[in-house]
């Protein structure tokens, strides 16, 4: 069995959008790993320093609330 990355990247997404603050921060204690790929990406800030949380970069902020709402909300 192989693991997707890209699903493990999205469901990270998606929490992040679950611990946002202060409008586009979010806390960061998520797998290195996965924080490196989604800043390769584009939707995150650099989660390399001392900060607890990170920044959501615009695009990074609407697919997070994209995939949370995909991932984890009930249909009504």
């Amino acid at each position: 069995m192989e693991i997707d990355e890209e699903k493990i990247d999205d469901a990270v997404l998606a929490l992040l959008w679950l611990t946002l603050h202060d409008g586009d921060r979010a806390w960061k204690g998520f797998d290195w790993g996965v924080m490196d790929r989604l800043h390769q990406k584009g939707l995150i800030a650099n989660p390399a320093g001392k900060a607890k949380s990170v920044v959501l970069s615009d695009e990074g902020l609407r697919r997070s609330e994209e995939l949370f709402r995909a991932l984890f909300m009930r249909s009504t």
